[in-house]
């Protein structure tokens, strides 16, 4: 009896090991190259993990994630050329960098769009972000999920700044990009386009004032020890895009396609949450370095807002009308208008 037992096991774990091994052959064994210009300890590398833990259970281990951090392995619009050209798998951006190549993501460049992360998440995850899906396809990328990059707030070493007229002439680093640095000009700065890797000299020596990003950006990168303000303006979101190449992808399978999919909403639920946590964190971090925080209340955000009105009506022509208008109506369906 018990070697009847014995052999019966034996058999059932043979057949599931046969059932789990032909569930697995849809998939071919794929190293997938995965860059982004975060550090791993950042949100975006607790998002990864997931996806490489949801690949690993879903495909038996045959498709895996090779993660590259911190620009290792290049930047962000090159890597998104490369996936442009299939020869690279994946990229986590944000949009930002990407309005040359989809001047419709210039949508999310302006400036306090979004009130909170919750209208934001509405937008992304609905119909509008369906819009700027379709767009990076015919450009040759495929979008697996929106994940967050945050609210991004102002930094200086003159002034709190709480209403619209604080920020004349103070001289603020901005992005390379068109719209930030319209939005920064409307508001009265003297607006510095500078890359990134340049900031916290120029802060130091007192060739800029400020700078503006995310709570995590500002304390990872030190900028509290040559600025003294930290004004939370929340005057842009960004979002961050996880993209594969779409030669590449039209080389998948339906199985493989969707495994991909799942992996990446899956990982946008632990990143979104865990960059919200590290956010409100680094601002205690922030204020406890000594850090002046002061809150901009809803009256001045709007008084900010009506200031910058221009911005719009300059850009919605190099953005497209369509798109603002795809974003502007969402947005007012996510506020129950």
């Amino acid at each position: 009896m018990f070697f009847k037992c014995r052999t019966l096991a034996s058999a059932l774990a043979a057949a599931a090991l046969l059932v789990a091994t032909s569930s697995f052959a849809q998939y071919a064994d794929r190293t997938i190259k995965f860059t982004n210009g975060v550090n791993e300890d950042h949100p975006v590398g607790v998002g990864v993990k997931k996806m490489q833990e949801v690949l690993a259970a879903k495909t038996g281990g045959k498709m895996k994630i090779n993660a590259f951090w911190g620009g290792s392995a290049g930047g962000d619009l090159p890597a998104t050329q490369a996936l442009r050209a299939g020869t690279q798998e994946m990229v986590c951006t944000s949009s930002s960098p990407l309005v040359g190549i989809v001047k419709e993501l210039g949508a999310f460049d302006l400036p306090f769009l979004f009130g909170n992360e919750k209208e934001a998440d509405a937008v992304l995850d609905g119909p509008a972000g369906a819009y700027f899906n379709k767009k990076l396809e015919e450009a040759g990328l495929i979008n697996l999920a929106y994940w967050e990059n945050g609210f991004r707030n102002l930094t200086n070493s003159k002034r709190p700044v709480a209403k619209a007229e604080d920020f004349d002439g103070v001289k603020v680093r901005v992005m390379q990009n068109n719209i930030f640095i319209d939005t920064f000009k409307t508001l009265g700065t003297n607006a510095v386009p500078m890359a990134f890797g340049e900031v916290f000299t120029a802060l130091e020596t007192k060739t800029i004032d400020g700078q503006e990003n995310p709570f995590v950006t500002i304390e990872t990168s030190k900028f509290n020890e040559v600025q003294k303000y930290l004004s939370v303006t929340r005057h842009a979101y960004t979002p961050f895009l996880i993209l594969y190449s779409k030669k590449l992808w039209d080389q998948l399978n339906p199985q493989e396609q969707a495994v991909l999919r799942e992996a990446a909403m899956e990982g946008q639920k632990v990143q979104r949450a865990a960059n919200r946590a590290l956010n409100e964190k680094s601002l205690t971090s922030l204020k406890a370095k000594g850090m002046q925080v002061n809150e901009v209340s809803v009256a001045e955000q709007r008084r900010m807002f009506d200031k910058v009105k221009p911005v719009y009506e300059r850009n919605v022509p190099t953005i497209g009308g369509e798109a603002v208008t795809t974003v502007l109506e969402a947005l007012k369906k996510a506020r129950g208008g």
